[in-house]
């Protein structure tokens, strides 16, 4: 069964940076895409970032590009999520997500078949 672990989530000041990070575990890891969605409150689930299982290509939601990077480490078996320059309007629970999204748009929550439990990120001064 897999499993997915967020961790480095917290309270930041805005303009400053953090660190997500995803522990993949149990299947065949290797040939999942990952991606990262985010859920404020009263909001629905929207997408930030994904990446494809051959490391080949990635794909960001208009609000992070340029802001956020997305990558993974095969050898730990981990996701990450760089955050750059947070602003308070991504203040949000943010889940991570396994699965085989199609690699022209891995937008779609339905292709990921795992999901981590989240991990709060609020950016507040």
């Amino acid at each position: 069964q897999v499993q997915l672990i967020e961790s480095g989530g917290g309270l930041v000041q805005p303009g400053n940076s953090l660190r997500l990070s995803c522990l993949v575990s149990g299947g065949a890891v290797s040939r999942l895409g990952m991606a990262w969605f985010r859920q404020a409150p009263g909001k629905e689930r929207d997408f930030v970032a994904a990446i494809h299982w051959s490391n080949s290509g990635t794909q960001y939601a208009d609000s992070v590009k340029g802001r956020f990077t997305i990558s993974r480490d095969y050898a730990k078996n981990t996701g990450y999520l760089q955050m750059n320059s947070l602003e308070p309007e991504d203040t949000a629970v943010y889940y991570c997500a396994a699965g085989t999204p199609i690699t022209s748009n891995m937008r779609p929550s339905a292709a990921y078949r795992y999901w981590g439990q989240g991990t709060q990120v609020t950016v507040s001064s």
